[in-house]
């Protein structure tokens, strides 16, 4: 969908192992337009291996929602053909020491082509974009390495491949459906503070 200009995909996405407990990190709006009671049948998570092979199917569940800054995290709860998931979790980075014009490296299933890189650099820190339910998100990572659809809820990588960013959206010319290479991501810096909450209580608010 395009809100204000900024346009983000649902229904196909990327994610990012968070931990050796089977979370993975996701843009919300990759996942709302799933039916939640039927989230654990109508959704798969596809885990690759290190090397990018041994691609395991994982059923999972809804762990938590932050519709407000775009994130959902998914737990696994076991595998298709019942072998274990090659979980590798991501190394992560300070957005806090981000600067303008160092590198920066998208990662995702871009228009569905599977493990996808794009390279480009830290274009602008700070900015803000619509959220799905029509709120701001602040403290934006603006980078022209290319997101498009599928790169959604994908890492976006220092040079060192760690984790400064989660790929969420695109600015796109109006009226074209076209990339603008102002692209937008969620800083590590906030999953930092948001995901563990979203994994024990399921709300970004830290209470149950």
């Amino acid at each position: 969908h395009t809100q204000g200009g900024v346009r983000s995909q649902e229904g196909i996405g990327t994610g990012v192992v968070w931990d050796s407990y089977g979370h993975v990190v996701t843009n919300y709006h990759v996942i709302s337009k799933v039916d939640k009671s039927v989230l654990s049948q109508a959704t798969k998570v596809l885990i690759a291996g290190v090397d990018g092979k041994g691609v395991v199917e994982c059923n999972v569940e809804l762990a938590g929602t932050d519709a407000v800054h775009d994130l959902a995290v998914l737990r696994i709860v076991g595998t298709t053909d019942g072998s274990a998931p090659p979980l590798q979790p991501i190394a992560l980075g300070r957005s806090a020491d981000l600067k303008v014009g160092q590198y920066s490296f998208a990662i995702g299933n871009t228009v569905g082509l599977t493990r996808t890189l794009s390279a480009g650099v830290i274009s602008g820190l700070n900015r803000s974009i619509p959220s799905p339910v029509g709120t701001r998100i602040y403290g934006m990572v603006q980078t022209d390495a290319s997101i498009s659809a599928g790169n959604s809820g994908g890492p976006l990588l220092d040079s060192s491949a760690r984790m400064v960013a989660l790929n969420t959206a695109t600015f796109t010319r109006s009226g074209t459906g076209r990339g603008s290479g102002v692209n937008f991501a969620l800083p590590a810096d906030l999953l930092l503070d948001v995901v563990p909450k979203l994994i024990v209580y399921g709300n970004a608010m830290g209470k149950l």
